[in-house]
C-alpha cells in the first residue's frame, strides 16, 4: 500500500491529466479533438520534442481519450476523458492490461520487439483498443525497426501505436512515414512562468518574481526540468523562493554585474572588467555562466538594434530592459565581433585548466579588441587622409 505521507515530486504531482492541461501544444489537441470528433483515428502517432515537455504524458492522455467509456459505461472515444471510468482510472494509475508502456532503450533487439507483436494479434481484454506506447523510440535497434514496419503497414483494427522520441532523426523514414506526427513545443519562459504561479498557489508557496523568471530561463522550455529545480530551490529556501537562493542553486551571476562588466569590455576598461569578474567569482557564479551570460546580453543587444519594439517584449525583464537603452550605442559591427570571440571562448573554457583564469584572459581580448576601431572604420579614416590630406 502506497505510504500517503510519502513526498510526491512536483513534476509528477502536477502532470497533466487532460488535455486542456498541456500547455503549449495547442495544435496538437486541436488535431486530436478533431480526429476524435470525426472518428479518423489515426493507428500510429508519434510524438517529437526536447526532454520533459510532455510527450509521455501525451501518449497517456491519447490511451485515455480513444478508450474512455464514460461514467455510465456506454460512452465512446472523447477529447475530454470522464476520467471516473474503469479505463480512465487504469490508464492513469499506469495498470491496464491493455496499455503496454516500453521503454526502447531497454528493449531494442529484434527478439524484444517479437516478443511484443506477439501479443498483438490479440484482441484487447477490457479496453477498445490495445495501445502500444513505445519511449524512446529512436534507440530501437535496426531489424527491431523493420519487425515493426510489417505490423505498422497491415495493423489490426483494435491497435494503436504511440511512439515517443527526443531523436526525431534517427527513426527510419519508412517508419515515419506510416505514422501521425506531432512535434511538441518547446515551453516559452511566459507559459513555464504560468505554470510555477499555479503551482505554488496549490503549494501555498511564496516566489519573488525574478526567482521564477530565472528558474524558466534555466529550465529552457522543459516543464519538467523546471519542476524539478523549482523542487530543489523550494527545499533550498525552506518553503519560500528568493532569487538569491535560485542563483545560487544554478551558479549564475548577478544579471546587473553581467551588465556591468559588459558595459565595462565595450568601454576598452580592461581593469574595471576583471573586478567584475571576480565579483562574481567570489560570489559563487561559475566562469562558463558567466561567458554564457556576456553570450546572451550580446544576443539581446543585437536584437534590439535590429528590431527596437522588441525591448517591450513580456519576455524581458526590467533590469535588460533599462540596460539595453543604457548600452544602445554600441554598433552591430561591435556586437558582431564580440559574439564571435564570446562564442570562440566557449571551447576554450572548457579545455582550460583553471576556468576562471581562461574567462578573464578571453574578456582582456575582447576588451582590448572592442576599443579598436573596426575595419570600415579604418576605410573611412583612411579615404578621409586621402581626399584632404592637409586635415
Amino acid at each position: 500500500m502506497e505510504d500517503k505521507t510519502q513526498y510526491i515530486a512536483l513534476a509528477r504531482k502536477y502532470r497533466p491529466q487532460k488535455f486542456e492541461d498541456l500547455l503549449g501544444q495547442d495544435a496538437l489537441v486541436q488535431t486530436l479533438t478533431n480526429a476524435i470528433q470525426n472518428n479518423r483515428l489515426h493507428h500510429a502517432y508519434i510524438l517529437t520534442g526536447i526532454r520533459g515537455v510532455g510527450k509521455t504524458t501525451t501518449a497517456r492522455l491519447i490511451a485515455r481519450a480513444i478508450n474512455c467509456i464514460g461514467e455510465d459505461g456506454k460512452g465512446g472515444p472523447t477529447i475530454h476523458p470522464c476520467g471516473v471510468c474503469e479505463n480512465c482510472q487504469a490508464i492513469a494509475a499506469d495498470r491496464h492490461i491493455d496499455v503496454i508502456e516500453l521503454d526502447a532503450a531497454s528493449k531494442t533487439s529484434v527478439d524484444d520487439m517479437r516478443e511484443i507483436l506477439d501479443g498483438i494479434r490479440y484482441k484487447p481484454t477490457n479496453a477498445r483498443y490495445k495501445v502500444y506506447i513505445i519511449d524512446e523510440v529512436h534507440m530501437l535497434s535496426k531489424s527491431a525497426f523493420n519487425a515493426l514496419l510489417k505490423t505498422l503497414e497491415e495493423p489490426p483494427a483494435h491497435v494503436k501505436f504511440i511512439f515517443a522520441t527526443t531523436e526525431i532523426r534517427k527513426v527510419p523514414v519508412t517508419i515515419l512515414s506510416r505514422c501521425q506526427r506531432f512535434d511538441l513545443e518547446r515551453l516559452s519562459i511566459e507559459t513555464l512562468m504560468t505554470l510555477f504561479h499555479k503551482v505554488l498557489t496549490a503549494e501555498k508557496i511564496t516566489a519573488d518574481e525574478e526567482a521564477l523568471r530565472l528558474v524558466a530561463r534555466a529550465a529552457d522550455g522543459s516543464a519538467r526540468d523546471g519542476l524539478s529545480m523549482l523542487d530543489q530551490a523550494i527545499v533550498l529556501g525552506d518553503g519560500s523562493i528568493s532569487t538569491t537562493t535560485v542563483k545560487s542553486m544554478l551558479g549564475l551571476t548577478d544579471r546587473q554585474q553581467t551588465f556591468d562588466l559588459y558595459e565595462a569590455i565595450l568601454s576598452g576598461d580592461v581593469s574595471a572588467a576583471l573586478q567584475h569578474i571576480q565579483q562574481q567569482y567570489t560570489s559563487g557564479a561559475t566562469p562558463s555562466v558567466i561567458l554564457q551570460d556576456l553570450i546572451d546580453i550580446t544576443h539581446l543587444l543585437a536584437k534590439v538594434k535590429i528590431v527596437p519594439d522588441f525591448i517591450n517584449d513580456p519576455t524581458v525583464s526590467e533590469t535588460d530592459r533599462l540596460n539595453c537603452q543604457k548600452l544602445n550605442a554600441a554598433p552591430i559591427g561591435i556586437l558582431s565581433k564580440i559574439w564571435q570571440m564570446l562564442i570562440k571562448g566557449l571551447s576554450e573554457i572548457t579545455y582550460a585548466p583553471v576556468q576562471i583564469d581562461a574567462l578573464e584572459m578571453i574578456v582582456m581580448r575582447i576588451a582590448y579588441s572592442a576599443a579598436l576601431p573596426s575595419p570600415a572604420d579604418l576605410l573611412k579614416e583612411l579615404k578621409k587622409k586621402i581626399n584632404n590630406p592637409d586635415a
